[in-house]
């Protein structure tokens, strides 16, 4: 039996790493992500394109009669024995998408939407979104902040969308006036439930519990959300200060500073972060970047308090609240339907549209 012999790699192989430059092989690393991601995009782009043909091809049967029930099952049975190591079109997945194109064949939402997320994805929006408007705000969020399927999950176990109708961003108008999109940036409510904190915790324990768990704190931020510190350093006059919390929003090219009240909001609350906002833009803003603008993040707040501060608030602010535990799904579907209600016109008041006037023929007189 022969010996296997030990490759020995010589002293200058070696050390090839540490002589190397390590942006170079770093350059080559972002070049074999990046042709991974393009073909993992490339293949859900065709699966996506594939399941809304087969969809539409049942949906077509079934809709002319020429197919049952039985039919689709033994479809199933067909493409099974015919493919032997296929697999995902079973007879509920093939009902699937024909679910699937008939919940988008009618809305205007661009079919380069649908492709860009997978079909697990899809799956949990169809399974618990009934609403037209509903599914296509988890779409676009759920491409926009490159949610994974539990985040997506969480998220709809959150009400985000309940919220996002009922209790829009409350914004001051020097922050929408320097960035105008900035509520679609931030939230009213932010849920925590990850912390596992008690209904009972100190401002240190809220602190400390998002430090450690920072990474799904920035998820439910939003994307764009870099972290800077906590306890940042603030000198103004010869006195010490220290911001809660620092990040950096890459859409918005500007400083967030965040501070954390474990109580009710308080009008002199948004004294304290007008100060550090200036004193940010003062003192350790760089030229290329917008003015810092500034998230109260309270225990409770009340609704009419809060208007009043931010009414004639010449600081870019916001003032939002977090909760520790998951909201009751059931009671916030029936105060979105109570809303819709609310909202909607009289059933005896008709509008009609301008171009239902019928219009006024005028007889041409014969020569």
């Amino acid at each position: 039996m022969k010996k296997r012999k030990n490759h020995i790699l010589s002293p200058a192989v070696r050390e090839l790493p540490q002589v190397a430059e390590k942006g170079a092989f770093n350059e080559v690393l972002q070049l074999i992500q990046t042709a991974k991601q393009r073909t993992y995009q490339a293949i859900n782009t065709e699966l996506i394109t594939l399941y809304w043909q087969v969809g539409e091809y049942i949906s077509r049967k079934l809709e002319a009669s020429e197919w049952g029930d039985q039919t689709v099952h033994a479809l199933a049975h067909y493409l099974a024995a015919a493919q032997p190591g296929i697999r995902g079109f079973s007879r509920p997945n093939l009902f699937r998408m024909k679910q699937f194109y008939e919940a988008y064949r009618a809305p205007q939402i661009v079919s380069a939407l649908l492709r860009q997320l997978p079909w697990t994805h899809h799956m949990l929006i169809l399974g618990r979104a009934k609403m037209e408007e509903e599914r296509e705000f988890y779409i676009r969020l759920a491409i926009r902040e490159k949610w994974s399927s539990r985040e997506l999950e969480r998220q709809m176990q959150c009400c985000l969308f309940e919220r996002a109708v009922m209790n829009p961003p409350k914004v001051a108008a020097a922050l929408l006036e320097l960035q105008p999109q900035a509520a679609d940036f931030f939230k009213d409510i932010y849920t925590l439930e990850f912390l596992g904190l008690p209904a009972e915790h100190s401002e240190a324990d809220l602190e400390g519990a998002l430090l450690r768990n920072l990474g799904r704190f920035i998820t439910e931020l939003g994307r764009d959300f870099c972290f800077i510190g906590s306890q940042y350093p603030i000198q103004v006059g010869g006195q010490d200060f220290a911001l809660d919390l620092l990040f950096f929003h890459r859409g918005m090219n500007g400083l967030v500073a965040i501070d954390l009240k474990i109580r009710e909001f308080r009008p002199e609350d948004l004294g304290k972060l007008n100060f550090y906002l200036e004193a940010l833009d003062r003192d350790h803003r760089k030229p290329h970047e917008n003015p810092a603008v500034g998230l109260l993040l309270c225990a409770t707040k009340d609704a009419e308090v809060v208007e009043y501060c931010l009414s004639r608030s010449l600081s870019p602010a916001m003032i939002a609240e977090y909760e520790t535990m998951l909201p009751d799904k059931e009671l916030l579907k029936a105060k979105l339907h109570e809303f819709y209600q609310l909202c909607a016109p009289p059933e005896d008041e008709v509008i009609m549209p301008k171009s239902s006037k019928p219009a006024r023929v005028r007889e041409r007189k014969k020569p």
